[in-house]
């Protein structure tokens, strides 16, 4: 039988006997049947769509697999010309059941556990569904490609129609509105222009609008007199906000003041209780990375705080903002995902958005409490789409509950939040864990956002770098990629939509596409 993570792996030589080989992968399936289906059935009653029961079938069978350390067997299986098994997110059991009755004929013996060859049409039935799914939450593909494109709107879209139309034009499938900016009239206004660029181009445009969460930042920022820039070695007073930082900053820049030490507090004040000595902090993502040398911190006015020291810094030193992000990677905060915001932006979003972008979601209970809130304002119309922002290292490990929670009821999708998730889990395991989603997600066949920085100097600034148009590329693997807003975005889809065009020739998830090369 073949290693699970705990225990030592088979010997490779040893399944060098193709006999030897079938009757490990014999066993292997009849595990991972049996694991899965008991899964499976844990997961039923959460399921109320029927075109998911088969997808979420495959998505227990794929994890009971991936509980086993497959390297030696895939090694085994390659020189005699057969899969291994290394693109079977979306057919788990078809491609197992291709594997052992092609190998079972090379063998040219009777199996114990006869297994017939899968139909064509069941072996390529999870891309179907990962197609039907897409389409259920972005409608019907370009054209020309595949991957959807996925572009913010800025404030300015609300009036200024010929931006929306171009973005529509090149290539623009879905547009985000950040609830955490601007106001219920000038979403209107960007709704507006989108329908009528929608309409005018024939091209159909989702609206996705992201709600805000809990905004977990800086406030005002106080700095000692004569100090631009945090160090590494200085010390950072964070003690609780009384106000939002919208009201309370008057500027993006700290404000001079007779302080010994830097000095800024927190939008969301019941977190401090939560950390402890050496607790890490990270601000402005990452750029300040620090540690909690003092817990209860009293300053000659009366107020008391944290004590951080900066562990991480530019040699040149960091400006400490307001309003600027605060992570805490190694804490679970026992926040809702919903705010009193986003409950009362609810009641303008479920109606007029097609999907709903749920950041800060950990949990199955996340889940279920929009859909509560959801089917409160439905009044009779169609409920919007869900798609999970994975932005933490709860949301990574509850991912299985999520899909099951969120696809068993309605159309829904998994957005790779690369900004918060890379400071969350550590920049260095970020591709690691981006892979693990796409290939978990492809299993249960819900559609992938690939999101955050995507060709972000050429958004910015006109051009972009080496670096980033290689992430473009490797962006197919996903069903959409987003664009963040910037002067240069029409420049950005037009290119965006070239590369995804190109690399569809070349590669369709992970498999690749071997058309005819004509460098050479």
């Amino acid at each position: 039988m073949l290693s699970s993570t705990s225990e030592k792996p088979v010997d490779p030589l040893n399944l060098a006997d193709p006999h030897v080989l079938l009757s490990t992968l014999q066993a292997l399936r009849q595990t991972i049947e049996g694991e899965g289906q008991s899964m499976f059935e844990q997961w039923r009653s959460h399921i109320q769509r029927a075109d998911f029961l088969s997808s979420a079938l495959n998505l227990a069978e794929y994890l009971a697999l991936r509980r086993h350390d497959l390297r030696e067997l895939q090694a085994a299986l390659m020189p005699w010309g057969l899969s291994s098994l290394g693109r079977i997110e979306a057919r788990v059991m078809p491609n197992l059941d291709a594997v052992i009755a092609t190998l079972a004929l090379i063998c040219g013996a009777e199996s114990a556990q006869p297994c017939n060859h899968p139909p064509i049409e069941s072996f390529f039935e999870g891309d179907r569904l990962l197609q039907q799914h897409t389409e259920a939450l972005f409608g019907h593909p370009p054209a020309q490609r595949r991957v959807r494109i996925m572009v913010t709107l800025p404030t300015e879209a609300a009036t200024d129609y010929d931006m929306v139309r171009a973005m529509v034009q090149r290539g623009a499938n879905c547009v985000r509105i950040n609830c955490a900016h601007d106001t219920p009239e000038s979403w209107q206004g960007m709704i507006d222009q989108v329908h009528r660029a929608a309409q005018e181009t024939g091209t159909p445009c989702k609206i996705m609008m992201d709600l805000a969460g809990p905004k977990i930042r800086t406030g005002t920022v106080l700095a000692p007199l004569g100090k631009k820039r945090v160090f590494r070695g200085d010390q950072i007073l964070l003690s609780q906000c009384q106000l939002e930082p919208e009201s309370n900053a008057a500027s993006d820049e700290a404000i001079p003041s007779p302080v010994d030490q830097f000095q800024t507090c927190c939008t969301v004040p019941e977190i401090l209780a939560l950390l402890t000595v050496d607790t890490p902090v990270y601000i402005d993502d990452g750029k300040i990375r620090t540690r909690v040398v003092e817990t209860q911190h009293s300053l000659p006015d009366g107020r008391s705080g944290l004590l951080l020291q900066v562990t991480h810094a530019s040699p040149k030193g960091v400006k400490l903002r307001p309003e600027k992000g605060l992570n805490f990677p190694h804490t679970v905060l026992p926040l809702s995902p919903l705010t009193e915001k986003d409950l009362h932006d609810l009641d303008f979003v479920a109606r007029h958005a097609d999907i709903i972008g749920y950041s800060f979601v950990q949990r199955r209970a996340d889940i279920e409490r929009l859909q509560q809130e959801l089917a409160q304002r439905s009044e009779g119309r169609p409920l919007p789409e869900i798609v999970a922002k994975i932005e933490t290292a709860i949301a990574v490990s509850n991912l299985p509950e999520l899909i099951i929670h969120a696809a068993g009821k309605q159309a829904f999708g998994v957005m790779i939040a690369r900004g918060d998730l890379a400071v969350e889990i550590g920049y260095q395991r970020l591709t690691e864990i981006q892979e693990e989603i796409l290939w978990l997600c492809e299993a249960a066949h819900v559609p992938v956002i690939w999101a955050t920085q995507v060709l972000e100097s050429l958004v910015k600034n006109g051009a972009p770098s080496r670096g980033e148009m290689t992430d473009a590329a490797m962006a197919e693997r996903a069903e959409c990629v987003m664009l963040n807003k910037g002067p240069f975005i029409a420049e950005a889809i037009t290119i965006l939509d070239d590369v995804l065009t190109r690399m569809e020739a070349h590669q369709s998830k992970k498999t690749p596409q071997l058309r005819a090369l004509h460098s050479w």
